[in-house]
């Protein structure tokens, strides 16, 4: 007898992350529906395999009708990975729009209509957690009492709290910084470093975490498989298992671009958050989102993003497989094809 594919609704998956998403279910013999606007773009997801569900996630009627017209079965998926959120917007308010109150329409539906699935795993953020000991640096854990202090980061962590009130059986992972080929943010840095200045802030040192991401959607397909009883209710930091600073960043970048020669530029913060605000008002009065802004200012200025990821080592295996030096190499490879076509 056939054995009956698992089944994946991948909410969010036309941006960097949930194209490495689908590929990796469809690798691994899912199901794989891929929910997404009817604007967004399908660049990253090209694979015929993949069934397309549009939602309008401002319209609670519609989403309910796309589940409906789209699902495998009346009860739905046996999992749901929610992976859609604004990290940048040109208006404020839209961060609570985005990451709070579609999810939370969103889990309204899904009740209503009988689709609640085995598991549902939500991709929230270090930032859900705010400051940490940026005295003895001690690392940021799953005790950690949350006190986000962005407009980004309360809007997480009001969606967590959404899935903690309901009763769906919920995982909650909180990712440092996460990096890889078609990822923007980091981009702009190895742009930088390509050009031979590296730009950095404040002069407290300052340690940073990331994450490849073949290790995150690695993580999130363990979290899915793991016995219920060891996930559920859980939430997960997803971390590299050690930190950096913005030297052995930019060395390993330089090394990777073919030992560039650069000139780190360090910047007092009171010039970064002028530069932020002017920066946030332009694209704001152009009606666009801008990388940089007074909100991601605030995310620049934390000195401490050190990790302890025990938690998700322990309850499903988790073990991060590509170094910053590895995952670097990989993404340089990738830019500087793509600089040279």
């Amino acid at each position: 007898m056939t054995e009956t594919k698992k089944t994946v609704l991948i909410v969010g998956a036309g941006g960097f992350i949930g194209g490495f998403i689908a590929a990796r279910a469809l690798e691994l013999g899912y199901e794989t529906y891929v929910g997404v606007r009817a604007s967004t773009s399908r660049r990253y997801l090209a694979d015929s395999r993949l069934h397309f569900v549009v939602l309008d996630y401002d319209n609670e009627d519609a989403v309910a009708a796309a589940l409906r017209e789209c699902a495998p079965s009346q009860a739905g998926w046996d999992y749901i990975i929610w992976n859609l959120g604004a990290t940048k917007v040109a208006n404020p308010d839209d961060f609570d729009r985005i990451n709070y109150r579609y999810i939370l329409n969103f889990v309204r539906v899904i009740k209503h209509i009988g689709m609640v699935p085995e598991k549902f795993l939500y991709m929230s953020s270090l930032s859900a957690l705010g400051l940490g000991d940026e005295k003895n640096y001690t690392p940021l854990d799953a005790n950690t009492v949350p006190r986000p202090n962005t407009l980004y980061g309360v809007s997480k962590i009001k969606a967590e709290v959404c899935l903690e009130k309901s009763d769906i059986p919920w995982i909650i992972f909180r990712p440092t910084g996460v990096y890889g080929p078609h990822e923007k943010d980091y981009l702009m840095m190895i742009q930088s470093i390509d050009r031979h200045v590296d730009v950095s802030m404040g002069f407290k040192k300052q340690m940073l975490t990331f994450i490849y991401v073949d290790d995150l959607v690695d993580a999130m397909f363990a979290a899915l498989a793991a016995p219920a009883e060891k996930v559920l209710h859980h939430k997960y930091i997803i971390s590299e298992d050690r930190a950096y600073t913005q030297g052995e960043f930019r060395k390993i970048v330089a090394k990777h671009l073919g030992n560039k020669c650069v000139i780190p530029v360090k910047l007092p913060m009171w010039m970064v958050y002028v530069v932020s605000a002017a920066a946030e008002k332009l694209s704001a009065a152009q009606g666009k989102a801008s990388t940089l802004n007074t909100d991601k200012y605030k995310i620049m200025r934390q000195r401490n993003w050190t990790c302890d990821i025990s938690d998700a080592q322990r309850d499903f295996g988790f073990d991060p497989k590509w170094s910053l030096d590895r995952g670097i190499a990989e993404t340089v490879r990738v830019y500087l094809e793509s600089k040279n076509k």
